[in-house]
């Protein structure tokens, strides 16, 4: 069975036109060597797909006739995914949802307090040398 039908049939791409464009892009590998989409996959030959950042690896234990239901899936394949690899995608969204990129919009609520008390808590500020209403060092005679 083609690559792109195989991955299309366990239900890893939603469209079989999706599995081989991914091919085509190299996201694809069996057994270590990249796979154009017309390539043939048999049984424990070991599938590397590349998919919203994670590695996934499977291992085929056998060939489906055609699309299979999601409970029958794991007949066909073996996932064989690193729990590292899902981990590795948590940490991302989170970094991405806290973060924005530098320089753009203004200084969110929570920002603006924390370069309120950087400034105020800084080394050099001027705390020692303002002067009180009261206490000029000019005195002025009238």
């Amino acid at each position: 069975m083609r690559i792109d039908k195989f991955l299309w049939s366990i239900r890893y791409f939603k469209t079989r036109n999706i599995a081989s464009t991914a091919c085509k892009k190299g996201h694809i590998k069996i057994n270590g060597i990249t796979a154009k989409p017309g390539k043939e996959v048999f049984p424990m030959d070991e599938i590397i797909v590349r998919k919203n950042q994670i590695d996934y690896k499977l291992t085929v234990l056998d060939i489906p006739p055609s699309r299979v239901g999601a409970k029958l899936v794991d007949i066909y394949r073996k996932d064989t995914t690193p729990k590292e690899a899902f981990e590795h995608n948590e940490l991302l969204q989170y970094s991405k949802d806290y973060y924005r990129k530098k320089g753009i919009g203004r200084p969110t609520k929570k920002d603006r307090r924390d370069i309120d008390d950087f400034l105020d808590s800084s080394p050099n500020s001027d705390k020692d040398n303002t002067v009180e209403p009261g206490n000029n060092s000019k005195e002025v005679k009238d």
